[in-house]
């Protein structure tokens, strides 16, 4: 599936649930929820890491319609930025950006 049809799929299914579709703050809550149970299942070796990760991207992509990003634009642009970053790693192994590279 691309990015844009589970963009438009999970708007979808949030308007025929009444689910939220314009209080932004709130989605970004939920949000946070849901990395939260990501995190929670991975830690635990629980069954269910694939479906909790599924809701991350859902409210992720709902959140990205509700407020009129094109995900999967942003998403390979700056996949394309990051290609171009050079990073060197300083004293304590860290890797650090030292320059952007080509344009983003």
């Amino acid at each position: 599936m691309e990015i844009r049809e589970a963009q438009k799929l999970a708007w979808a299914n949030k308007v025929a649930k009444g689910f939220n579709t314009t209080d932004v703050p709130l989605e970004f809550g939920l949000l946070t929820a849901e990395v939260g149970e990501a995190f929670t299942a991975w830690r635990k070796g629980l069954p269910d890491f694939g479906e909790e990760l599924a809701d991350v991207l859902l409210y992720l992509v709902g959140l990205a319609e509700m407020t009129g990003v094109d995900l999967a634009f942003e998403a390979e642009r700056k996949i394309r930025k990051n290609e171009a970053r050079v990073y060197a790693r300083d004293q304590r192994g860290v890797p650090v950006r030292i320059a952007e590279g080509g344009a983003s």
